[in-house]
Order: C-alpha cells, then sequence, then structure tokens
C-alpha cells in the first residue's frame, strides 16, 4: 500500500485508494496531502493554545483554510506546490508557538511547560523531520487503530474541508469571520488530540454541521453583496462565431475580473459545470460578454474541452488531470494546481488577477464547436423562492405540489448515478425538484414541465449555495405553522461525491433534518458502528431503486 485516501465517494471499492487515486492523484501528492494536513494541525495547535492570550494571526488563519481548500478532491495535484506548502507550514508552526510562549512567559512569570500528551503533531523541532515523514503516511488514516475514531475524525476532517472551501470564497468578496477561521483551527487541533473520547468526537461531528450553517450564511450574503441577489433567469447553451474562454470551478470574483478584462476584446466568457449559476446574479449578467453555458457536469470536461477549441480556467475543484495536448491551453488559480499547467498568482495589493495570457491565448484560438442549443432557467435561490411564496403555499393548499424533493449535491462518473435521472422521471407532476450543486446535470436539461408556472425543477444554483434549500425548508416551515421541519412534504435524496457535499450532510444533520437518502453509495470512511449511529439517531439511509425510493418519499417515508 503506496496510498490511502478515502475522501471522496468514487473511492475504489469503497474502502480506499492505496495505489493511485480514481481522481487521477499520484501516491506522492496523496502522501504529501496527509503530511501537509499534519502540518495544518500541528499550527492548528498553538492556534488554539493561543486563545487564552488572544492571539489571532489573520494570514495564518487564511493559509489553513486556504491550505485545506487545496486538498478536497480534484483540486490541486501539484507536487511541487505541497512542498511549497508544507515548508511554508513549518514557518507559521514556530512563529505560532513562540507567540503563545512568549505571552504565557509575560503573564505567567514561568516558561511555558507544554502538559498534553505527546503528539509529533505539535513537537517535532525541524523541517528535515517533518520532510522525512512525507513517504511513512505520517498523519494518515491507518495509524489510527479503532476503526469507529477512524470514521468519525474522518467525517471531522472533511467537513472542515467542505467548511474551507465556502469561507475560502466568502473571503475573495472581503467577508471574512475570524469564529469561523478559529473554528478550523479547533477541529483540526482535535483530530491530533488523544484525550477525546468517541462521545467527544461525535459532539464535534454535529458542531461542525453547525459552523457549516454559519459559514453557508456568509457565503450567501458575501455573493449577494458582491453581485447581487440571484434571480430566475433564462441561460443559452449555444455558442457565438467569437473566440471563447471558458471558466470552471465556483470562484465568481475570478470570473468577475475575467468578464471586466474581456470586455471589448472580441472574446466572449462562457461558463462550464459549477460557474452556470452566475448567470443568475445581476451583476454579472449585465456582461453581454457572458454568453451561456458550455458543456455539462465536472467529469465530463475533457471531451467538452477538446470541443471548446480555445483556454479554460479552473477557479476551484473539479480538475481532472488533463490530456497532454490539452495543457497548454489550461489555467489554473487560486487553491487549484496541476504541473504543466500555467497557474495564475493570487491578487496583490488590492489590484485583480492577471488574465492576459488567458486572453492573448483566446485571441489565437478557434470559436467552440457547438455541444448543443436552447437554454435552461434558473435562478431559484431562497430570496428568489420566497418571492413566488403566495403562489407556491397556494399550489400546496390546492394539491397541485403535493411533494418536494431537495435533490442536490454532486455529479460523477459512475453509472449508477443515472439513478436520479430516472427519479426525477419518475416523480409525478405533482411534485417540484429543489436543486443545487453539479447534481442538477442529471435531470436539469430533461423537459419536466412546471405547475401552474412554476418549473418543475428549481434550481439554486451552485454546491455553495445549498443553504438556500435549507433557508427554503426552514421558510416553508414557518409559512405552514409546523414545529418540526420534518412535518414538511419534503424528501431529500442527495448525490454525494466530495468534502463540501459532506459538510452539507452534516449541515441538515445539525438542522434536525431526518430521513436522509444519500447516494450512490454511503461514504466508504464510515465504518458499521458510526454508520449505524447516524440512522439510528438520524433515519439516514442509502438509496435503492429509482420505483421503490419514489414510492416510498410520495407516502412521506
Amino acid at each position: 500500500m503506496s496510498m490511502f485516501c478515502h475522501q471522496c465517494q468514487e473511492t475504489a471499492k469503497n474502502t480506499g485508494c492505496t495505489i493511485q487515486g480514481v481522481c487521477g492523484k499520484k501516491e506522492d501528492v496523496a502522501n504529501l496531502q496527509d503530511l501537509f494536513l499534519w502540518t495544518l494541525k500541528g499550527i492548528s495547535h498553538w492556534g488554539v493554545r493561543g486563545r487564552e492570550f488572544d492571539i489571532y494571526d489573520e494570514e495564518i488563519a487564511f493559509f489553513i483554510d486556504k491550505g485545506l481548500f487545496a486538498t478536497i478532491t480534484n483540486a490541486n495535484f501539484s507536487r511541487s506546490d505541497f512542498l511549497i506548502f508544507i515548508k511554508k507550514s513549518v514557518d507559521y508552526r514556530h512563529k505560532l508557538k513562540a507567540q503563545v510562549c512568549q505571552a504565557y512567559k509575560k503573564a505567567h512569570g514561568r516558561d511555558f511547560t507544554d502538559q498534553t500528551p505527546e503528539c509529533a503533531a505539535w513537537t517535532y523541532d525541524n523541517e528535515e523531520e517533518i520532510l522525512a515523514k512525507a513517504t511513512s503516511g505520517a498523519g494518515g488514516w491507518l495509524e489510527i487503530v479503532d476503526e469507529d475514531e477512524r470514521s468519525l475524525k474522518a467525517l471531522i476532517q472533511y467537513g472542515l474541508k467542505g467548511m474551507s472551501a465556502y469561507a475560502e470564497h466568502a473571503y475573495q468578496l472581503k467577508k471574512h469571520s475570524r469564529p469561523i477561521f478559529e473554528f478550523l483551527m479547533e477541529g483540526l487541533a482535535a483530530l491530533v488530540d488523544p484525550t477525546l473520547s468517541k462521545e467527544d468526537l461525535l459532539a464535534l461531528v454535529i458542531k461542525t454541521g453547525k459552523m457549516g450553517v454559519e459559514t453557508m450564511a456568509l457565503l450567501d450574503q458575501a455573493n449577494a453583496d458582491g453581485y447581487g441577489v440571484p434571480e430566475m433567469t433564462t441561460v443559452s447553451l449555444g455558442v457565438r462565431g467569437n473566440p471563447g474562454i471558458l471558466v470552471t470551478g465556483h470562484d465568481l470574483v475570478d470570473l468577475h475580473e475575467l468578464l471586466e478584462q474581456t470586455k471589448g476584446t472580441g472574446i466572449d466568457v462562457y461558463t462550464h459545470s459549477e460557474m452556470l449559476p452566475a448567470h443568475y446574479y445581476p451583476k454579472l449578467k449585465q456582461y453581454d460578454n457572458l454568453v451561456g453555458n458550455y458543456g455539462n457536469a465536472w467529469w465530463l470536461q475533457k471531451k467538452e474541452l477538446e470541443s471548446f477549441h480555445g483556454p479554460i480556467l479552473f477557479t476551484s475543484n473539479c480538475i481532472v488531470p488533463p490530456n497532454p495536448e490539452h495543457m497548454e491551453r489550461i489555467f489554473t488559480t487560486g487553491a487549484v494546481g496541476f504541473e504543466g499547467c500555467v497557474h495564475i498568482p493570487d491578487r496583490k495589493d488590492g489590484k485583480a488577477k492577471d488574465f492576459s495570457q488567458i486572453i492573448k491565448l483566446a485571441k489565437t484560438c478557434q470559436a467552440p464547436l457547438s455541444l448543443e442549443t436552447g437554454s435552461i432557467v434558473g435562478g431559484f435561490g431562497h430570496n428568489q423562492v420566497m418571492a413566488l411564496k403566495d403562489k407556491i403555499l397556494e399550489a400546496v393548499k390546492s394539491g397541485a405540489i403535493k411533494r418536494f424533493v431537495v435533490m442536490a449535491g454532486c455529479d460523477g462518473r459512475h453509472k449508477t448515478r443515472d439513478y436520479y435521472t430516472k427519479v426525477a422521471e419518475l416523480l409525478p407532476k405533482d411534485t417540484v425538484i429543489l436543486t443545487a450543486g453539479c447534481a442538477k446535470y442529471k435531470y436539469l436539461k430533461l423537459d419536466l414541465g412546471d405547475i401552474g408556472g412554476i418549473p418543475r425543477v428549481l434550481d439554486a444554483g451552485q454546491c455553495n449555495d445549498s443553504y438556500s434549500l435549507a433557508v427554503i425548508a426552514l421558510e416553508l416551515q414557518k409559512a405552514f405553522g409546523m414545529g418540526d421541519i420534518n412535518d414538511l412534504p419534503i424528501s431529500f435524496d442527495i448525490a454525494w461525491y466530495e468534502q463540501k457535499a459532506a459538510l452539507v450532510l452534516l449541515a441538515l444533520l445539525y438542522l434536525g433534518v431526518r430521513g436522509i437518502r444519500l447516494g450512490p453509495t454511503l461514504p466508504g470512511f464510515l465504518s458499521p458502528n458510526v454508520a449505524k449511529t447516524l440512522i439510528e439517531k438520524f433515519n439516514l439511509k442509502g438509496i435503492t431503486t429509482p420505483e421503490e425510493d419514489v414510492a416510498a418519499m410520495m407516502a412521506g417515508r
């Protein structure tokens, strides 16, 4: 076994990737990511210790946040990036430790002596020792012997990774929450605290869900403040005859700056996969060089990028290791990285990123090859849905709408994910699907009609916008005067793939949602006992067949 990774739904045999990641991650990158996470836990230990003296360094806090983001599935495959990150971690860890020890001596008149049980995450002394562990799997899951402890810690760590992504996007829009950054450190430090019981870890799982809700609310507000409240919008699926740049991922700030820099250049900008919801924001849809959406979910990108002809900008996950002949057209930025692709540096001194290299290349490329024609309708975030509240309530009271089905989350390569297409097709015409994330590509383009002018598929946006679905459910609960969210005519049939979806699950559990169906499989990192606990406590369940699940959901089960 040269590596071990089990953080995504496609992990080998639903147990763990041990030779190479199904995502394409090589063993050396996997081990460096484990090592980097280990060093982040060491920094976090001192960050938590520093609270006693009100020691908080935003630069270090954001480094931890963005570092976590870089380790989520299909974000950064660059070995050289992680070597740089690890060395920087060592420097930050020593800096924070020195601040804590100095503050302790000033407050207590004596040198600080750490009385906590020894842990290598915070007691290593030099960079060489850390780098030597890169091939040993230090900090990896298999070093935790008890499978239930390992499972709970994995659930927390992957929730923290999801949280880091949402917090990073909010940070780019100048929305920063010290409590969220401090919780990331609290959670990471807890993962290497040998004194915590399984009960402590389970409580931290739920607290991660609570902080997940707060983080998603922060991002929701950041997006609205920056670009306006999403509104119902028709998005073109066709192409024009100009050269184009394709933008994928989730970072709206990157897209906005690119739109500004391509104005009047004759270059069209298209969204791809999770960037589709950018069209729903009033400030972004004003750009006439934002043409439409090209293609489908992330996992089809190799074929679709070949047809696009122009350069592609990856602003966040999900990047699939590209074919060598396409690498000169692929640019990464933010937390994304891939050896051999040009990386656009971060903003400095309040200035926008410089996308001139991408624009220069685009001018030499052919126009995109058309993949499809027509349009799709989206933009049903919580504000837009609540604007239709009276119409929706009347439809429910009259029986025109019998049930809402939340089918949010991720898409992926497995044929089993066709389940979600079949569920959408089988759901009666008096049901409404609430969605967010790239899972929508399984059914968004189906002709499912509407109910009294209300589309049967209401797309709230990116996986980043999953918060909207929780708000909609809570607002409907309030509107109907129900004491429990589970009394609503609403079912949750969630598709998951990576760690942001894991956080959404924890957020829903914290909000008290029961009976969630999760597929195509339950996470491979859940031990039988932990899975049993979630099933008994929250009625979490796996999917069965489309026919059986549709019948059960329509019966309120």
